[in-house]
């Protein structure tokens, strides 16, 4: 992305700012902070890639996103306003910003029709055009041509590609601004899953959609991002362009996720134990326990150890400038880190 990209220059679509999810905890455990402090920004006609592992609070970030999880503080705007939850403003806001499900044989209702599927959007938001003129629209926009000839059709007569794109369809008919998709090719065969980037590549050419993609695959957000945010245990921890994140990943979880792509270079680095648990946050930076670098010596050597282990990050801010959230990349990698 060079530096005269409109993206840059460009007001916020979709804002997150210091924002924090807690669930309470079970049996008198601690309470979850399923995302402990979060900044992120969606620009208009951009396309972000949050990644990271299952468990690191990605989804969650996500619903809040939609308005289908109240935040316990911060705040989300939409189009420089504070999101309501009142349910008249949040239903209007939700016609504004859909959801594209992991599975479409989960989110489409083996009852209905494609046409029914399509049309359920329309009528709960009380449309008052031509719904099959509108329905068929989205249908040849998601790429099912002649859309007619899908109308009658039942979820379990499609391929898992052409579900999909009635599922996209089913998003693109009240018009949004921005799509949140999860996970959006994880239940495809990899020869689907090309076609449906490219088709959400295309819809941002052709309809100026904004997207943010929920997503564990660096792969993915390579094909189809802008800008990738790399979440862990509730907090971005690197972000910036795509091209500079992923050629260049300055934060030790970022390289140990890249290390697993097959086309990466050198052996892979096996990251020891699972994410910890949310209501049990450690101190010092929240990778630490973790953390190659740390374990190899190599944050001893550069007189940033002890910080690891203690001294907490900041909150990385939601711009697009390329930041990280690491003692030692703040050191020994680029002056960019925090």
């Amino acid at each position: 992305m060079t530096t005269d990209d409109p993206l840059l220059s460009a007001d916020p679509l979709l804002s997150a700012g210091d924002l924090h999810i807690t669930f309470p905890g079970r049996r008198g455990a601690p309470p979850a902070r399923a995302v402990d402090g979060v900044d992120l920004d969606i620009k208009p006609g951009e396309i972000v890639a949050l990644v990271g592992e299952s468990g690191c609070g990605k989804t969650t970030l996500a619903r809040s996103l939609l308005g289908l999880v109240a935040p316990t503080s911060g705040r989300v705007t939409f189009g420089g306003k504070p999101l309501d939850y009142a349910g008249r403003a949040l239903k209007a806001y939700r016609k504004r910003v859909q959801l594209v499900l992991q599975d479409p044989s989960g989110s489409l209702n083996p009852r209905h029709t494609v046409y029914e599927a399509v049309a359920e959007g329309l009528r709960i938001h009380g449309y008052g055009g031509d719904e099959q003129a509108t329905v068929a629209d989205a249908l040849s926009r998601a790429g099912l041509r002649p859309p007619e000839r899908f109308f009658l059709r039942y979820p379990h007569e499609l391929s898992g590609g052409q579900r999909q794109r009635v599922v996209i369809a089913g998003a693109l008919v009240l018009e949004p601004e921005l799509i949140v998709a999860d996970e959006p090719v994880a239940s495809l065969d990899a020869s689907v899953r090309g076609e449906i980037l490219a088709l959400l590549l295309k819809l941002r050419e052709e309809l100026g959609l904004s997207a943010l993609v929920v997503t564990h695959d660096l792969g993915l957000a390579w094909n189809i991002a802008d800008r990738v945010a790399v979440m862990y245990l509730g907090r971005i921890v690197e972000t910036g362009t795509v091209e500079e994140v992923l050629t260049s990943p300055q934060h030790p979880y970022t390289q140990a996720l890249l290390s697993v792509l097959p086309e990466a270079p050198g052996d892979p680095v096996v990251l020891t134990g699972e994410p910890p648990d949310p209501s049990r946050i450690p101190g010092g930076c929240r990778f630490h326990a973790r953390c190659q670098v740390l374990a190899s010596g190599e944050a001893e050597r550069a007189g940033v150890a002890d910080r690891c282990r203690t001294e907490d990050l900041p909150v990385l801010s939601g711009g697009g400038e390329t930041q990280v959230a690491c003692h030692w990349a703040a050191v020994n990698v680029s002056p960019s880190g925090v």
